[in-house]
């Protein structure tokens, strides 16, 4: 019994069993996955590095995409401050424009070197979209005129400007200044 392994196989034995195994394995068809698993290992080491082209091809079109975002978020903010930029100076402007008005209906400017100076700053505000607005019986809008005076009248049956104390002022369709006015209101 001491020849014999603990299997109870001589190890003669042993060893063509063994033999036997492995010839079984090589003539059976589970040799075909050996071959497929080495068809498979072939095709990802191919693919391997076009996935990489494709993943390095994908970060591009990301990074490109984020930068036409960003130019375009850049240009609308510029133009968002520009335009801020105009309305402050025009604002810093419009007493200038006031005093120049008043004094223009008062017959003041006639004949003067200040007509020319209310022409290039009216023409300078044009340039920029500045416009004014209210007028005698125009209708009222508390969005867009400040009554300063309210006062009954019995010939109107709507809120309307009864006469204009400092015009308003738009840059675009942005309120600048809202115009200061005394209003006529319906009679009770």
């Amino acid at each position: 019994m001491s020849d014999q392994n603990p299997a109870g196989t001589s190890p003669e034995e042993s060893s063509e069993i063994h033999d036997a195994s492995q010839s079984l394995s090589e003539d059976s068809p589970e040799a075909e996955p050996d071959a497929i698993d080495q068809a498979l290992a072939d095709l990802v080491e191919d693919l391997g590095p076009q996935s990489k082209e494709a993943e390095l091809l994908a970060d591009l079109q990301r990074l490109q995409a984020e930068f036409v975002n960003y130019k375009a978020r850049v240009e609308r903010d510029r133009d968002v401050a520009r335009n801020a930029a105009i309305a402050e100076v025009l604002r810093a402007m419009l007493p200038a424009l006031d005093d120049l008005t008043r004094a223009e209906a008062h017959g003041d400017l006639e004949g003067s070197p200040f007509a020319a100076v209310v022409t290039k700053l009216r023409n300078a505000g044009d340039k920029f979209g500045l416009k004014s607005f209210a007028a005698k019986g125009d209708k009222f809008d508390p969005e867009l005129h400040n009554a300063l005076v309210q006062t009954p009248n019995p010939e109107v049956t709507e809120n309307v400007i009864a006469d204009v104390v400092e015009p308003g002022f738009m840059l675009g369709d942005r309120l600048l200044r809202p115009a200061m006015v005394a209003v006529f209101i319906p009679a009770e």
